[in-house]
């Protein structure tokens, strides 16, 4: 049973490369959001314009073996140091890369050493750990053994069984519905479902989002987060950066014609779960045939032909999301003080996440919030 024999705090990505590297192996539990191609573009393009310094924590056996990385950063606010998963808000699952021999038999006890060892080298008072799953493919994420709370929001997930039929994952009815519409599409010259493996249709496709998205925010009158600094680069730098001979760090899907991509959803993918980031769809006629809920259909059909186990369209309850995804993914969030000092911030970063989720559980305060929100970016 390997134990832990040290843990050293990196401040530069190069310096934990190796180490992340090899638990991104086959021996390795991690989601791909904790992949090093996802973190690095994030942290180069966003990170560093939100003030975060990398704090890379990372364990090592008595053979100087890698076992765990916690891809954190660290930034001051409000009079104290803290850090939180790199990610920010792209990032829907948030967790360590731990191997798997260590993983499974972890205790509170070690959790303690880790802790200690960010108290003596990390410079911070308080741990943010937001978004984290109770489980990843079946095993226990080991910060749950330590107090947390319920996320702010809830992940709804689809459950893909292997050798089912395809109307247990989405339903006869709900496919006829849904072939019906894509018949006006299918005359379009050059119609068809594509999965992006070319840097040409990479970019042809992210080009195109650039363009359709502002306008489709704008339509809705929210916010065009995709102009905020370094986002665009990083998604343009995470979606042709490869991570093995077929798939990139973002995966793109689209159905597109000659004359237009008619939508695209985005996300990351592992072998075992697609998780999407985000999506949209054309502002021509052609919306009003449904082609996001036609292109989700045939993205939850060829992961289940590749044999993955499940499938999520990200954080929110979205009616689209409610349309595929029955279940719940359990998340969570985790508040450590590290310090004295940060015993206060934990305690108050806990009370205003239970705030936020007490507001997204409340249809009323949430019809209110959304107004508020409208009337500002108006």
């Amino acid at each position: 049973m390997p134990r832990i024999a040290n843990v050293h705090v990196f401040r530069t990505f190069d310096a934990a490369a190796a180490a992340w590297i090899e638990l991104e192996g086959p021996g390795g539990l991690y989601t791909p959001y904790q992949r090093f191609a996802f973190l690095s573009a994030w942290q180069q393009h966003v990170g560093a314009e939100l003030g975060l310094e990398p704090c890379i924590v990372v364990g090592y056996d008595a053979d100087q073996r890698p076992l765990f990385l916690f891809p954190l950063g660290a930034k001051s606010e409000g009079g104290f140091r803290s850090a939180r998963f790199l990610g920010g808000k792209h990032s829907t699952f948030n967790m360590a890369l731990w191997r798997r021999d260590l993983v499974e038999t972890i205790t509170e006890a070690d959790l303690g050493i880790i802790f200690d060892a960010i108290r003596q080298q990390g410079g911070v008072d308080v741990l943010s750990l937001a978004q984290q799953p109770q489980s990843w493919l079946g095993i226990r994420n080991p910060v749950a053994l330590l107090p947390w709370q319920p996320a702010v929001n809830d992940c709804p997930v689809m459950t893909i069984v292997a050798g089912t039929p395809p109307d247990t994952r989405v339903s006869n009815s709900f496919r006829r519905r849904l072939k019906g519409k894509e018949r006006k599409l299918q005359s379009l010259p050059g119609y068809r479902y594509l999965l992006a493996r070319s840097p040409e249709d990479v970019q042809r496709l992210l080009d195109a989002f650039f363009i359709v998205k502002p306008q489709r925010m704008a339509a809705q009158k929210l916010p065009n987060v995709f102009a905020e600094p370094g986002i665009e680069d990083f998604i343009r730098t995470a979606c042709t950066t490869k991570i093995d001979d077929t798939g990139y760090a973002i995966d793109i899907h689209a159905l597109v014609c000659d004359d237009e991509m008619i939508a695209m959803y985005a996300g990351v993918a592992d072998g075992h779960r697609f998780s999407m980031m985000f999506n949209t769809y054309t502002m021509s006629e052609h919306a009003k045939y449904s082609p996001g809920q036609i292109l989700m259909r045939d993205i939850i059909d060829h992961y289940a032909a590749e044999g993955y186990t499940s499938l999520d369209l990200g954080i929110g309850s979205d009616e689209y999301k409610l349309l595929f995804c029955k279940g719940d993914e359990p998340i969570f969030d985790s508040f450590i003080p590290i310090t004295a000092k940060g015993r206060m911030a934990a305690l108050a970063m806990s009370a205003l996440a239970n705030a936020k989720r007490f507001v997204k559980q409340n249809p009323g305060l949430m019809k209110v919030a959304g107004a508020v929100r409208s009337a500002i970016h108006r």
